[in-house]
């Protein structure tokens, strides 16, 4: 025969509490799941379509931008009919240009050059010209010339003319003028525009170069 129990009044209150308490620890621990899935989808998004840190892999860009140093790129800044400027510092997709084959790599440079641009190393003192105009580029890497590596190109149109700061350790347009494009990147295959240094946190500035 079945025998019944008959907790106390307080007992089955009790119960009856630590029931409820799991229901709302368990609605509590939904909500929270939910978001945290909802936070990364959104981290997710932005990466994609608006801003996205990137990390420096060499020294070719020194000393504005040194190896290990993480920038924040603006995927927004051409996407509504903006093009890149002189003097901006970008990061693009170098497939097809500086890397032949299947399957590009990211590369960080200067814009020296845009599209219609005659680029040519160098004048009587030693600088680039860019339609005749020398530049005045107080980026450099200090004690670089602006190239030790002549050359006289007329940007087609859509493309970019870059370089790296650090000119005696940067492999750019100057080194891929026999390839496909002359040395030029397809400003479709620009990424985005470096806004500002973040990482580390001693170094973090934003990074306003264009030149005109």
């Amino acid at each position: 025969m079945d025998t019944e129990v008959h907790l106390p009044e307080r007992d089955r209150a009790d119960a009856a509490e630590r029931r409820d308490e799991r229901s709302r620890f368990g609605v509590r621990t939904q909500r929270y799941a939910l978001l945290v899935v909802a936070a990364a989808a959104v981290v997710a998004l932005v990466n994609v379509f608006v801003a996205q840190p990137f990390e420096i892999p060499s020294g070719s860009m020194e000393n504005t931008l040194r190896a290990g140093d993480r920038v924040l790129v603006n995927k927004l800044a051409y996407r509504f009919g903006g093009m890149p400027a002189r003097g901006e510092v970008v990061v693009f997709d170098g497939g097809g240009s500086f890397v032949q084959g299947s399957g590009g790599t990211d590369f960080v440079k200067r814009v020296v050059g845009v599209g219609g641009d005659r680029v040519t190393c160098c004048d009587s003192r030693g600088r680039i010209t860019v339609n005749g105009r020398p530049l005045d580029e107080t980026y450099l890497y200090p004690g670089d010339t602006p190239s030790r590596v002549a050359f006289d190109i007329e940007v087609p149109k859509g493309r970019l003319w870059v370089m790296g700061d650090h000119r005696a350790d940067s492999r750019d347009s100057r080194d891929h003028l026999g390839d496909p494009g002359g040395g030029t990147v397809p400003v479709d295959k620009v990424i985005g525009r470096a806004e500002a240094t973040i990482w580390p946190l001693g170094r973090r500035r934003s990074l306003d170069g264009a030149h005109g």
